[in-house]
């Protein structure tokens, strides 16, 4: 068994998809539209799904906001650097929302941005 992909639910799939690809330089791997259901499915990602986890993002033609709950916790991805990485992605029009730096109570180095929806994405050191 492996892990397959991630379904977030957004309100504009553009932008989206934009916030992921310029600002966090994952690829779009795939995206369908699904006229009998108003809704259009994409797929993100460091790499081909066939060998690693990716991020489905869905759009519900309808649907331009959604109330992201309190259940939801963040996505991660490992970089190499995190301060390097909140730098790009500032740059690059991101909003970093936790600055870097160790975890409260150890030394993990971390940081969080949110996408265009609100959802969060924690940066963590690869080494």
């Amino acid at each position: 068994m492996r892990l397959l992909h991630t379904m977030l639910r957004v309100g504009d799939l553009d932008t989206s998809i934009r916030f992921y690809t310029d600002v966090l330089g994952m690829q779009l791997l795939r995206r369908k539209d699904f006229p009998d259901g108003r809704f259009t499915l994409a797929f993100l990602g460091y790499g081909d799904e066939s060998a690693n986890t990716v991020l489905e993002l869905t759009h519900n033609w309808d649907t331009s906001t959604y109330n992201l709950g309190d259940a939801y916790g963040h996505i991660a991805i490992g970089v190499e650097d995190v301060y390097a990485a909140c730098e790009r992605i500032r740059s690059s029009g991101g909003k970093v929302v936790r600055e870097p730096g160790p975890m409260k109570h150890g030394s993990t180095v971390l940081a969080f941005v949110e996408d265009p929806d609100g959802y969060k994405i924690e940066l963590l050191s690869d080494n």
